[in-house]
């Protein structure tokens, strides 16, 4: 896509959300529908990482969140959570240099310490590497829960407050979403499922209290780049329509939405 492409693209898909969350669902039924092991739906799937990742970066948004493995996943067959991992080696072993050479920091989200050796070490090292990238911030769940990731918040907090390090009345949402994996990125605006699938399924729950959700039943590895752009414009459509509600009157709900969304940085459409 050439450069005037990509800003008639940026235009026609403003405003654009600051930070994607994408919970890439249908691996294993592409591959079965196919008669393939599971195995080459997940290596299907990682494929269009590739895309997905460099549309992102193209189009400035600020981060993207991908939920690769659940704490949930452990209670897969033996086997397929093994491939899983290699694939993961494969990746960081495969991708990283061109993400770093593309200015994307990698960020892996979760209780990564659990990760078996290899993947941990992986993992630090791409992080290392792209650490001062300023580009893409490209957040990677692995062994990631949004439950799990809130009690450790918790007791980070009430840790701090036992020890004297930290005062009751100074804890409140800011305090709390400090703690978080997410820490030092903005909250989720845009929320996509593919695979059909219409929950979040423990994924950045709290992170996505503001957050459309586009829900596809396309599967992750058929989510093309026109796929994206289409989820990216549902969610300009629906900004411009508030918006515009705004503009005209909208209510007195309305305008208190405008009142919350100044305080959480955009978004105020939830609760009503």
């Amino acid at each position: 896509m050439t450069v005037a492409e990509l800003n008639a693209l940026r235009i026609t898909l403003s405003p654009l959300p600051k930070h994607v969350g994408i919970i890439m669902d249908g691996n294993g039924r592409y591959a079965t529908r196919r008669g393939l092991p599971r195995s080459m739906g997940h290596r299907a799937g990682t494929e269009r990482l590739r895309g997905i990742i460099k549309l992102s970066s193209d189009l400035g948004i600020e981060a993207l969140s991908l939920y690769a493995f659940s704490t949930e996943n452990w209670k897969r067959p033996r086997i397929e959570v093994d491939t899983l991992f290699a694939i993961f080696m494969e990746y960081f072993t495969k991708e990283v240099e061109d993400l770093h050479k593309n200015n994307v920091a990698i960020r892996a989200m979760g209780n990564i310490a659990a990760l078996p050796e290899k993947v941990y070490a992986q993992c630090m090292a791409a992080m290392e590497k792209t650490k001062n990238n300023t580009r893409l911030k490209l957040n990677i769940a692995l062994n990631y829960g949004s439950r799990a990731e809130t009690v450790n918040a918790v007791k980070s907090i009430a840790l701090d407050a036992k020890e004297g390090r930290l005062n009751i009345e100074d804890i409140d949402e800011e305090c709390v979403m400090s703690r978080l994996y997410t820490r030092g990125l903005s909250d989720v605006d845009l929320v996509i499922r593919t695979g059909g699938e219409q929950r979040l399924s423990n994924f950045m729950l709290l992170q996505s209290a503001y957050a459309e959700f586009v829900f596809t039943d396309t599967l992750w590895p058929d989510f093309s780049d026109e796929c994206y752009i289409a989820a990216l414009g549902e969610f300009a459509h629906r900004n411009r329509r508030r918006c515009t509600y705004c503009r005209a009157g909208g209510g007195a709900v309305f305008r208190r939405m405008g009142a919350v969304r100044a305080v959480h940085g955009g978004r105020g459409d939830g609760g009503v």
